[in-house]
């Protein structure tokens, strides 16, 4: 990229204003931004070392003047040309206002805004080299979309209609969140739902029913199977190095939901591994989970480049740039070596979060349930509070709810819910007869240690209290019942 604001004509004639010796040092510091934005330009990847706020500014600023809405000449008279009414507005988005693609391919570049083209293919390769680093060494492509995890999935599915016109079912192992059910809805296609099985405390896979169901259906009328890594305890990841397998015998498509699963490297390594010995088409992870931006974006990304592409034609028109903005500084500023720093501190906080859970269900007569393969959720039990009424065990999440605990999830018995014209019983429970209600804690990334303290020591306060005052809890009783579903459902 070209320094057209200070190069060396006007840098010779700012000598005549100030001593030359001060401009050249100026200039010097100048050329060690110019430096670190040329080696992104050259390599596509996340720097090692995050960037200051003056060279990612830098960097964006002149990226905008690339773009035809900030010529200082330009004469617009069509219908699309990057106005802007408030100023409030073109600062928040850099003045880069034309949003990604044109109207036929969200990755094609745009005549009018080379800019915005340049800044969505470096957020794509930055963002292709960051899985790479956290544990999908063979991934091929990917490309930030503006919208979340649910609608990337059908954009997906919709993609896989071209190419397998008979297919009307998904197999899809059951995981008890909505959005990821009702993407396969929203692409016209019928679910069907695959009940786990338990093993000790944990939720797996139920491989032989997978199989049943592909022998029952005819593998030309399922359009994929529909996997998922990242998940609430006591569900684990599926088994997907099997599923892979399944679908490459049987020649079925395999989409990943791989929501929050770019911070673990365990859910990193079953996609790896899965496209290793078998099949993985696809596998889609939400940008605020994994990145801690606002939400509104996803990543797509597949062993396939090809597929990639078609899935990124599929989109209709151009979209915003937004996500792909908030993810690309994100990533500057933090560097490779910023964010691998975030992974291991979300690590070593699930460990403490495990201990201080422990110890807290131990002091209150439960215990912490057993699933070493999930490396991001946690539960404890709540038999106690059951024992009292199941009233107890909602109201405890309401508490929590209430006291500024959010993320907790509360997890009752026997609670049905129907989506779409399904019916779940034992929903959010992952099973239709899960033996124990429980309480979801998970350490996702940007989580610290104080948040563990914290609500460690809500939560213990709200338990005493249910058990002081019993079924009523006391005063407790007539605060209102949180919706279980809303605080982070997914």
């Amino acid at each position: 990229m070209c320094s057209a604001g200070m190069n060396s004509e006007n840098i010779t004639l700012c000598e005549k204003t100030v001593s030359s010796s001060y401009i050249r040092q100026g200039s010097q510091a100048r050329r060690g931004h110019e430096q670190l934005i040329r080696h992104l330009l050259d390599q596509g990847k996340c720097p090692e070392e995050g960037w200051s706020e003056s060279t990612v500014e830098l960097f964006l600023n002149e990226l905008a003047v690339m773009d035809s809405n900030n010529f200082l000449g330009n004469c617009g008279v069509g219908e699309r040309e990057g106005r802007v009414a408030s100023s409030l507005v073109a600062r928040r988005h850099y003045r880069l206002i034309h949003g990604i693609g044109r109207s036929g391919d969200i990755a094609a570049v745009q005549p009018k805004a080379a800019g915005s083209s340049l800044l969505n293919k470096l957020t794509n390769s930055v963002v292709l080299d960051i899985l790479k680093i956290s544990g999908v060494r063979s991934v091929a492509s990917c490309f930030v979309v503006p919208m979340a995890t649910g609608m990337s999935l059908t954009l997906c599915f919709l993609t896989l209609r071209h190419r397998r016109p008979k297919a009307r079912y998904i197999i899809w192992p059951r995981i008890d969140q909505k959005s990821c059910f009702k993407s396969m809805i929203t692409a016209g296609f019928e679910p069907v739902v695959v009940e786990n099985v338990t093993e000790g405390d944990e939720l797996r896979t139920d491989l032989e029913a997978v199989q049943r169901k592909i022998d029952e259906l005819g593998a030309e009328n399922i359009l994929c199977v529909h996997s998922t890594t990242s998940c609430f305890a006591p569900r684990v990841p599926d088994r997907l190095e099997e599923l892979a397998t399944m679908c490459a015998k049987h020649d079925i498509p395999h989409i990943v939901n791989n929501a929050y699963g770019v911070q673990t490297s365990k859910c990193m390594h079953l996609i790896q591994q899965g496209a290793r010995v078998g099949r993985i088409d696809a596998f889609v992870q939400s940008l605020d989970k994994n990145f801690m931006v606002p939400v509104g974006g996803a990543i797509i990304a597949g062993f396939d480049e090809s597929f990639v592409q078609e899935i990124s034609k599929m989109y209709p028109g151009r979209a915003s740039a937004s996500p792909s903005l908030d993810v690309l500084i994100t990533l500057l500023t933090l560097g490779a070596s910023g964010y691998k720093r975030y992974l291991t501190e979300r690590k070593e906080i699930y460990s403490f979060l495990a201990e201080e859970l422990k110890s807290l269900a131990s002091a209150h007569g439960e215990r912490l349930l057993h699933t070493p393969h999930n490396p991001i959720s946690l539960a404890m039990s709540l038999d106690g509070l059951q024992a009292s009424s199941n009233q107890a065990v909602t109201q405890l999440g309401s508490m929590l709810f209430t006291r500024q605990v959010s993320g907790a999830r509360v997890i009752p018995l026997g609670k049905e819910q129907t989506i779409s014209g399904h019916t779940f019983r034992g929903f959010m429970s992952h099973s239709e007869s899960y033996p124990c209600p429980y309480l979801n804690a998970a350490s996702a990334v940007g989580i610290t240690r104080d948040d563990v303290t914290l609500c460690m020591k809500r939560l213990d306060k709200c338990l005493k209290a249910l058990k002081k005052h019993g079924k009523t809890a006391g005063s407790c009783s007539a605060e209102p019942q949180a919706d279980q579903e809303a605080p982070d459902e997914e």
